[in-house]
C-alpha cells in the first residue's frame, strides 16, 4: 500500500478530530471556504410536514444551504415517499403513497411546450401545489438556494408517449424515450426554459441514468434484472437517420447486435464458447465494429442534449449554474466511464454531481459483478472480476462476498471525488459529490449510520469537492443519519 493510501485511510480514521480549516489539495481549482451543502428533496416532504418545519430540519440537522428540489420526474427514485416495502423513516406521514403518479411538480406554462407532443402536465399528487412557488420564497428568506432537479423518467400511459418512445432491436416500443427524437429535446429545452424564466431559481440539475446498446446488451450495469439483449435501443427512424449521416451501416449494426444477443443468451445459460466469453465477445466486436459506433451514437446524442439544455438556460438566465447528475454506473462499468469524459462535459457544465454512494455501493458493485460476470467476464470467478474491476477503476474495497454487507468505504468516496476533480482540472466546472443517505438496500445488506454519513461527507471535502449533495431524497432519510452530515459540516467549520 502506498504512502498516499495510508494517509487517506488515516484521515478517515481520525475524521472526528478534523480542524476548523480544510486543507485542499492542488487540483487546478481555486479553493473556497464557501461550500455547497445540498440535499435532494421532493414535494411530498413539504406537503406532508410543512415547508418551515422541513427547512428547519434540513438547516439545523443537515447543515444544508442548497435544496435540490425534485420538480420533474415520473419515477419514485427522487420523488414520492419511501418506496413501498422499505422501512418508513422517522418523519413525515407513516404511510406509503401507493398511488404515486409524478410529472411536473411546478406549473407548466404552455408557451414553452409548443414544439413537442409530450404533454406538459402538472403532477396530480398534491392537488394544485406548485412546489417552486411554495418553497422558493421561504428558502430565500433563510438564505437557502433552490436548484431545480429533474430526471429523464417517464410513464408509459402518458398521451402521445408512443410517438417518442425508443424502438428496440426488433422495432418494438420500449419504456424509455429517444434522445434523437425532436419531441424529446424540445420538451426538455422547453422545461428548463420554463423554470428559468418563470421562477427565481438558483440553478438547474438534470440526470439521465442510461447507456448505449452495447453496454446494455452485455448487462454492464448494477440494475436488476439487466436489460434483455433483444430489447436494447434505439433503432427508431431518427436514430437510423442519424447513424446513416455518420456513415454507420445500420443493417450491419443490427446484425451485430443480433449476434451479440445470441452470445449473451448462451453465456447466461452457462454455455461457454470454445475460446471463452471474453474472446468470443471480441470476435463479434471485430467483425461488427458498428457495435461500438452505435454505442457512441447514443453517447454523443446525450451530450448534445446536455449542450442544448445548457444553452437554453444560459440564454434565458445566464447567471444561474447548470449541471448534471452522473449515474453510479461510472464507478463500475469501464465502458460507461470512458463515455463520461469530464473534460468534454465541462464545456457545458458549471457543475457535475458525481455519484459516490458508498453505502449502497457495495450492493451495487456485487450486482454489477453478477450481471457482467455472466456475459463478457464469464471466464472469471465473481471474486476475480471484483478484483479486476478495482484495478481498472482505481479503488480498492472488500471481497465480492463482503461488500453487500459492509458497503464501500469512505476511501472510495475520496478516490472517486479526487478522480473527478482531476478530470475537470483547468476548467470552471465544480465537482459536487453525491452522498447516499438511506438509499434502500436489501434487508440484510449494509445500512447507514450517523458516523458513516459523517465520514463520507468528510472524505468528499478532504478530496477537494466544492460541495456535497445528500441523496436520493429526504423522504427516505432518517433524521439521525442526516445529522451525521451536519456534524461533519460543523467540525470542518464551513461557512453556510
Amino acid at each position: 500500500m502506498s504512502g498516499l493510501d495510508v494517509n487517506r485511510r488515516e484521515f478517515i480514521k481520525t475524521a472526528g478530530m478534523a480542524g476548523a480549516a480544510l486543507a485542499m489539495p492542488s487540483t487546478g481549482h481555486t479553493a473556497s471556504s464557501q461550500k455547497m451543502i445540498g440535499i435532494q428533496v421532493g414535494a411530498v416532504s413539504f406537503a406532508d410536514e410543512g415547508t418551515e418545519k422541513v427547512l428547519d430540519v434540513l438547516q439545523e440537522r443537515g447543515g444544508v444551504n442548497t435544496l435540490f428540489l425534485a420538480v420533474f420526474t415520473y419515477g419514485r427514485g427522487i420523488a414520492g415517499r419511501q418506496i413501498p416495502g422499505q422501512p418508513l423513516p422517522d418523519h413525515g406521514k407513516q404511510e406509503y403513497d401507493l398511488n404515486f403518479h409524478g410529472g411536473n411538480f411546478a406549473t407548466p406554462h404552455p408557451q414553452y411546450y409548443r414544439n413537442t407532443v409530450i404533454e406538459a402536465a402538472h403532477a396530480p399528487d398534491h392537488g394544485n401545489l406548485d412546489i417552486l412557488e411554495e418553497v422558493i420564497p421561504a428558502a430565500h428568506k433563510r438564505g437557502l438556494k433552490v436548484v431545480c432537479w429533474m430526471e429523464d423518467v417517464f410513464r408509459t400511459d402518458l398521451p402521445n408517449i408512443e410517438k417518442v418512445q425508443e424502438r428496440d432491436l426488433y422495432g418494438r416500443d420500449v419504456e424509455t424515450l429517444c434522445v434523437n427524437n425532436p419531441n424529446y429535446l424540445n420538451f426538455f429545452t422547453g422545461l428548463v426554459e420554463d423554470y428559468s424564466r418563470s421562477y427565481d431559481i438558483d440553478g438547474i440539475m438534470w440526470g439521465s441514468e442510461r447507456q448505449g446498446a452495447l453496454s446494455d446488451s452485455l448487462g454492464a450495469t448494477h440494475d436488476t434484472p439487466p436489460i434483455d439483449p433483444g430489447n436494447v435501443t434505439c433503432f427508431c427512424e431518427f436514430c437510423q437517420r442519424k447513424a446513416k449521416d455518420r456513415g454507420i451501416n445500420v443493417e450491419r449494426a443490427r446484425q451485430g447486435f443480433i449476434e451479440l444477443e445470441k452470445f449473451v443468451r448462451a453465456a447466461r445459460s452457462g454455455k461457454r464458447p470454445v475460446d471463452g466469453c471474453f474472446v468470443q465477445f471480441w470476435r463479434i466486436l471485430l467483425r461488427y465494429p458498428e457495435l461500438a459506433a452505435w454505442e457512441m451514437l447514443f453517447t454523443d446524442s446525450l451530450r448534445e442534449t446536455y449542450a442544448a439544455l445548457y444553452k437554453t438556460v444560459k440564454t434565458a438566465k445566464p447567471a444561474i449554474p447548470v449541471g448534471w447528475h452522473i449515474w453510479h454506473n461510472t464507478s463500475f462499468n469501464p465502458i460507461y466511464r470512458a463515455e463520461q469524459d469530464l473534460q468534454e462535459l465541462s464545456k457545458y457544465s458549471d457543475f457535475i454531481k458525481v455519484v459516490v454512494y458508498n453505502n449502497c455501493g457495495g450492493e451495487r458493485m456485487a450486482l454489477y459483478a453478477d450481471n457482467i460476470g455472466s456475459t463478457l467476464y464469464g471466464d472469471l470467478s465473481k471474486q476475480e472480476l471484483t478484483e479486476f474491476t478495482y484495478e481498472v477503476m482505481h479503488f480498492k474495497e472488500g471481497s465480492y462476498k463482503q461488500i453487500p454487507y459492509t458497503g464501500l468505504s469512505a476511501d472510495y468516496v475520496y478516490r472517486e471525488t479526487q478522480r473527478a476533480l482531476e478530470g475537470v482540472a483547468g476548467t470552471k466546472t465544480q465537482i459536487w459529490s453525491g452522498i447516499d443517505v438511506d438509499i434502500p438496500t436489501e434487508p440484510s445488506n449494509s445500512k447507514r449510520t450517523p458516523q458513516s454519513v459523517k465520514e463520507a461527507v468528510l472524505a468528499a471535502f478532504h478530496a477537494g469537492a466544492s460541495g456535497v449533495i445528500l441523496s436520493r431524497k429526504y423522504s427516505e432519510m432518517r433524521i439521525a443519519h442526516l445529522s451525521g452530515a451536519g456534524e461533519a459540516i460543523r467540525e470542518l467549520n464551513l461557512p453556510r
